[in-house]
């Protein structure tokens, strides 16, 4: 199972010393990390994918044991969004790549059943856990029999549009860039490399003014580790951009991988062979090297949020959309979809709820010990 898995408070101490060692770490932002772990059990599903790469092998031994992929990893109902393809469509998928490793195909899914539990039971959804987890397998296996496609909101899918205008409440332009502004900043102390500046820099387009570089705390997982969005002026209007530090996925630090080959990034791969096999619309403005992850902040690309109360029965199509998308970004890995087909044939109906279930009730345990933690002190 890797590490000692005895203790939430250690294993955490243990992955941000091993994380300090891959960037400098910003002690300010791990603080509100820790901080926002403490005040939900979804805040601190998603700030803790280490502690789930830890646990999930043992907690559910038969549901692991399963045919690999290169997976999310880091997959929940909040890790979706919609960004602007080259032919300027809104396109919606996967958002953020960050913990992308070759694991067994079902850790997506459990991960993100898993989750979809917990915003039903912080009353963020309107379903029963077990319809959210049958609507996930269901366009799981949907998508695995077509053989998957990108999800582009034109024509097909305008309801998922009206969905996520409910749920976010999405501002216009004016407030977007208005909260952006006054978002940017808090962590002023914090310095941009040359490194770091220039490669923001050349994300900028030609003839960008008035530019402004200063640090962003954002997110759950990767809060902690630098980022910096270029706020700037193009053509009469505001653009920006983001970049925040790669890493490799926090498997490497529970598998003891960090000299290994496996301890580089899998996100520039993964990207590239959904985008190649015709699975995901690419996105012209997300780009990955070695050092640094850069993309386009926009007020019309989104996240799927939870801080607002359900919305209707679309629920059940959106964790099906999920579930679809999870299978898109499994066909990249083409070798492996007949042992998944049929893996999936020998599985017992309610396997998946079964499976989430029980991350439910070793994340609560964890989440539990965390904030009695947190009260006295410890973090």
């Amino acid at each position: 199972m890797g590490k000692d898995a005895a203790d939430i408070v250690e294993a955490t101490g243990s992955f941000e010393k091993w994380l300090g060692k891959q960037i400098p770490l910003i002690a300010r932002d791990l603080v509100a990390k820790h901080r926002l772990m403490a005040r939900g059990s979804f805040p601190f599903l998603r700030g803790t994918f280490y502690r789930w790469a830890q646990i999930w092998p043992a907690v559910c031994s038969d549901v692991s044991a399963a045919p690999a992929v290169l997976a999310v990893g880091d997959l929940h109902v909040e890790n979706f969004g919609t960004w602007r393809d080259a032919e300027g469509r809104l396109a919606w998928g996967v958002n953020d790549f960050d913990e992308a490793f070759v694991l067994p195909y079902t850790n997506d899914l459990v991960r993100l059943a898993a989750s979809a539990i917990l915003a039903i039971e912080e009353q963020h959804l309107a379903l029963k856990g077990k319809q959210a987890c049958s609507a996930i397998l269901q366009g799981y296996e949907q998508s695995l029999t077509t053989g998957g496609g990108p999800i582009v909101i034109e024509e097909k899918h305008r309801w998922l549009m009206t969905l996520l205008r409910a749920r976010n409440k999405i501002p216009d332009a004016a407030e977007f860039w208005a909260h952006l502004r006054g978002s940017t900043g808090r962590t002023s102390s914090t310095k941009i490399s040359p490194e770091a500046k220039a490669a923001l820099m050349a994300r900028l387009p030609v003839g960008s003014t008035d530019i402004r570089v200063v640090p962003r705390q954002a997110g759950v997982g990767s809060l902690g580790r630098p980022r910096f969005v270029a706020i700037a002026t193009w053509v009469g209007a505001p653009i920006a951009r983001e970049i925040k530090a790669v890493l490799p996925s926090a498997c490497v630090w529970n598998q003891d991988l960090q000299k290994s080959a496996g301890s580089r990034s899998n996100i520039p791969k993964l990207i590239e062979a959904t985008v190649a096999m015709g699975l995901r619309c690419p996105d012209p403005f997300f780009d990955v090297d070695r050092r640094w992850i850069t993309r386009r902040l926009a007020y019309d690309s989104h996240k799927i949020e939870l801080n607002v109360s359900p919305v209707g029965p679309d629920e059940l199509r959106l964790l099906q959309a999920m579930g679809r998308e999870t299978a898109n970004v499994h066909l990249a890995s083409k070798s492996a979809v007949p042992a998944i087909r049929k893996d999936l044939a020998r599985r017992q109906p309610g396997w998946l709820y079964a499976a989430a279930r029980d991350m439910v009730n070793a994340t609560m345990a964890d989440y539990k010990q965390w904030r009695r933690a947190s009260e006295g002190g410890r973090e």
